[in-house]
């Protein structure tokens, strides 16, 4: 099974381009800055650079909404290549093709300078209602009877 799942930043706007011909397809790459785990000896954060390539829809909706330092949350399966370059060394790629891609924390969360959109299947602003910076609404008590979920 070839399955991958991060999380992390945009470390720069996507690079898109199209390719030639009657049904042009997007194609965005772009690199994840993804937070490893706190090491037990108490040093500090460090990151890996994952880069991502996005085709078709999911490579627009980049094009579209993602930005330098937008935190999203990136599914997919890795592959693997290699190329000659102009020097005649042989390079080997690695890059996760993305399945599903989408947001990690709301619009007013901190990073998403120029994000427009929201998360998929909630309500523009949604991380900010109620007073709550988690993003989740806070519930009055004494209303569980109206809620269907209790």
């Amino acid at each position: 099974m070839n399955r991958v799942v991060l999380m992390g930043r945009l470390t720069r706007d996507p690079d898109v381009r199209y390719t030639q011909g009657d049904n042009p397809m997007a194609i965005a790459r772009y690199t994840l800055a993804v937070d490893r785990r706190r090491a037990r000896n108490g040093d500090e954060n460090t990151a890996d650079f994952i880069s991502c390539v996005a085709f078709g829809k999911s490579g627009e909706f980049a094009e579209k909404y993602l930005h330098k330092g937008t935190k999203i949350a990136v599914s997919g399966r890795i592959q693997t290549g290699s190329y000659t370059n102009k020097d005649g060394v042989k390079v080997y790629t690695t890059d996760v093709v993305v399945e599903d891609q989408e947001f990690a924390e709301s619009k007013n969360a901190g990073g998403n300078a120029g994000f427009d959109g929201g998360s998929f299947g909630a309500p523009s602003g949604s991380g900010d209602q109620g007073g709550s910076i988690d993003g989740f609404m806070n519930i009055p008590d004494g209303i569980d009877e109206e809620l269907p979920f209790t």
